[in-house]
């Protein structure tokens, strides 16, 4: 049986690992500070409709784009999952799998092009 913890405490990447848990665990700051100062929406975050609600208008590139992408878990959520503690939750789970996501992602293209040489 592989040994983690002990693989983790001598990787090199441990302060990288380490780093990158602390971001998923505050990714829900994005929509807890805005709910406690009532603020809006997380900044950035906003669709077509919110950007007119904030400047006016929509830009015309905007509009034509608008519907070219639709999100696998949109907004961070999922279905049924209202609330704060919910959506925050949601939150990191997202985070987590979309780190996990890029990991094998990038482990795979490592392996291809270590084939290769």
């Amino acid at each position: 049986m592989i040994n983690f913890s002990k693989k983790f405490q001598a990787s090199p990447y441990k302060k990288l690992w380490i780093g990158i848990g602390i971001l998923i665990l505050l990714s829900p700051l994005g929509i807890i500070l805005p709910e406690l100062f009532k603020s809006g929406g997380a900044w950035g975050e906003w669709g077509a409709e919110g950007l007119e609600k904030i400047t006016g208008y929509i830009p015309e590139g905007l509009k034509k784009l608008s519907g070219l992408w639709k999100a696998p878990i949109p907004a961070y959520g999922f279905s049924g999952w209202k609330g704060l503690f919910k959506s925050s939750a949601a939150y990191i789970i997202s985070g987590i799998i979309g780190v996990g996501l890029v990991v094998l992602v990038s482990i795979l293209i490592g392996k291809f092009l270590a084939r290769k040489k």
